[in-house]
């Protein structure tokens, strides 16, 4: 069967990258790798969908930037957790959590 890729939630992209962000800093396709890895191939974020994402969330205080080195020695821009961020991280996961346990109640309904 092919695997076929879901549509994120609106909201959920934010919510992935900051997951993605919390054992510690990444580049961007590393940020796009690990959502991938942590969602078990559920969701592929496109860089034209995570680029504008990264740079929204960094705007609002919740990502820091710095430039480094890859792992293959290009310069590339790094993101990671500020406290605003693991605040946003810990208030949204509890969010979530509401409501997926609302709406397997919902479907669990006869």
């Amino acid at each position: 069967m092919a695997k076929r890729g879901t549509a994120l939630l609106q909201g959920t992209l934010d919510l992935l990258i900051l997951k993605a962000l919390a054992t510690g800093e990444l580049h961007g396709l590393g940020v796009s790798r690990r959502i991938e890895q942590i969602t078990r191939g559920t969701f592929v974020v496109r860089p034209g969908s995570l680029f504008p994402a990264l740079h929204r969330l960094e705007e609002a205080g919740w990502l820091a930037s710095t430039w480094q080195p890859s792992e293959n020695n290009r310069r590339a821009k790094y993101y990671a957790l500020t406290r605003a961020g693991r605040k946003r991280l810990s208030d949204e996961t509890s969010e979530w959590n509401r409501i997926a346990l609302a709406m397997a109640r919902a479907l669990e309904a006869s």
